[in-house]
């Protein structure tokens, strides 16, 4: 594992030169200063830092104030007339750098981790919980540290446990975590990969020992992150050339598509609920209680597995991690344990009043793929009850979200409220009068509250008979982001035991 070890301002120059990314150095002078500090937020520069010069966002307010707190060099695609002259590296791309350049600082601590990344348009948060429970569980029996994680519900790394605003992080923090961890003596770590991690070079210069694939859809098409579906399947599929082994998920669409990235693992494995020809096969699932039972059958085994967590959906999140937990070696019997455990924050959340009449699921399920799976599944499960839809969208982006989501509610609905969720600089009335229109093409009544806590209480009050509430789109997450900033306020969760406490009252 060994301790940190520093590199000067020179070690960097040779560095992204011999990565053919050096395009100029102007750094005379401060050659041999060593670096202990990389970062591109001005707020966290002092001595010896290496300042990033990042993002469409980018202000020369942002350098000057690095440079004030002690930043002895910068690194940008363009040299910067400052009052006072600074040393720079100037780099052809500044998001292809930042990969290396944060893998060089932190001495590339994911060789000394197991690292699982999951990639899908859905299932991800779920898959990467029910992984670290896994490993958890067999950790635990060998008197180690639990792994750590870096998902879209939160952060774990061993110093910090902290509340994700972003699925992947950027390549610096991402870094800094993998070290934390291996500095703390965990030796495993899961962690969502998203798209735009991919496509923008976050994940560049590292490895997975295992790379799950749940599934695509079209998601997170705008102006601001993919411009079309063939842009957002391209950029999910570099994960396979990053993977020693990847696990491939033959229900998904466009799989033959798939397959042929898959190739570019080092291994690869299938799984699957409905081909039995698939490397891990579930067959025989089947809910009893609220427990979901389904059985496994590959080369080394063909046994019964139990999920305490809701949703017969979930089968497939859990079939990919006894894939990836088998080739990883870790022992069935805590794959048993760790799933029959599982529990994800914000995700399939079950709350019900007293009378049961009232059931509230709270779920993260943001796009069309999660949203086609979650209603279809609790309309199964719960088939005598009505189902009310409590929802938003985030602003100016994933537009294509605004029709399928509302397309969708408004099919399995007997009424929709349309909320906030992570509006930003867009009104939330034009986005929920966006996705409204395509409710009502479904003859769906709906009504446009922008407060979710108002619209929980309002739709738990006005129900009728047996009620399901599937409230999505923000899970256990206790902040909305408004212009750039995150304000405060409480859970979804909090929200509905809240106000099906005021119910049984009643």
């Amino acid at each position: 594992m060994g301790k940190m070890q520093y590199y000067t301002v020179k070690d960097y120059v040779e560095l992204l030169e011999k990565r053919g990314m050096l395009l100029e150095n102007r750094v005379e002078g401060e050659e041999d200063h060593v670096i202990r500090n990389l970062t591109y937020n001005s707020k966290e520069a002092g001595a010896d830092t290496m300042f990033i010069c990042k993002g469409a966002a980018f202000k020369m307010t942002y350098l000057r104030e690095a440079v004030e707190r002690g930043a002895v060099c910068y690194i940008s695609e363009k040299a910067f007339d400052l009052e006072q002259q600074v040393p720079c590296i100037l780099v052809k791309d500044i998001r292809e750098a930042m990969s290396v350049l944060a893998n060089f600082f932190y001495n590339r601590p994911w060789e000394n981790l197991v690292v699982t990344g999951i990639g899908g348009t859905k299932g991800k948060s779920t898959s990467a919980y029910y992984m670290k429970a896994v490993v958890d569980d067999y950790m635990e029996a060998l008197g180690k540290k639990e792994s750590a994680v870096i998902s879209s519900i939160d952060i774990y790394d061993g110093k910090s446990l902290v509340e994700s605003h972003i699925t992947t992080p950027e390549a610096v923090e991402l870094q800094q975590h993998l070290r934390n961890a291996l500095d703390c003596g965990i030796e495993y770590a899961e962690m969502e990969v998203s798209s735009q991690a991919l496509k923008y070079h976050r994940v560049d210069d590292m490895r997975f020992d295992a790379a799950i694939f749940l599934n695509i859809s079209e998601d997170h098409i705008s102006p601001i992150e993919h411009e079309d579906f063939e842009d957002y399947f391209t950029s999910k599929m570099r994960m396979f050339a990053k993977a020693d082994r990847a696990f491939v998920n033959l229900d998904a669409d466009h799989i033959e598509r798939i397959l042929t990235y898959a190739k570019d693992a080092k291994e690869y494995f299938t799984f699957s609920t409905k081909n039995p020809e698939a490397d891990f096969y579930a067959y025989n699932i089947r809910k009893d209680g609220h427990e979901t039972l389904f059985s496994v059958k590959c080369a080394d085994f063909d046994e019964e597995f139990v999920l305490t967590m809701p949703g017969l959906f979930n089968v497939e999140n859990a079939l990919g991690v006894i894939a990836a937990a088998t080739k990883l070696g870790i022992p069935r019997e805590y794959i048993h344990s760790g799933l029959e455990r599982a529990r994800s924050s914000g995700r399939m959340e079950l709350y019900a009043s007293r009378d049961k009449s009232k059931i509230a699921i709270v779920d993260y399920a943001h796009n069309k793929l999660s949203f086609e799976k979650l209603f279809s599944s609790m309309k199964e499960e719960y088939p005598d009850y009505d189902i009310v839809a409590i929802f938003g969208c985030p602003g100016k982006k994933a537009l294509i979200r605004r029709r399928d989501l509302g397309t969708v509610a408004g099919q399995y609905a007997k009424k929709v409220y349309l909320v906030a969720e992570d509006p930003g600089y867009e009104p939330v009335a034009d986005i929920s009068a966006d996705i409204a229109q395509y409710v009502k093409a479904q003859n769906c009544p709906y009504e446009m509250i922008e407060d979710r806590g108002e619209a929980i209480k309002a739709a738990i009050e006005s129900s009728e008979g047996k009620t399901l509430f599937l409230v999505t789109g923000k899970g256990a997450e206790t902040r909305q982001k408004y212009g750039s900033d995150y304000l405060d306020c409480p859970s979804d969760v909090d929200y509905v035991k809240k106000y099906l406490a005021e119910y049984d009252e009643r």
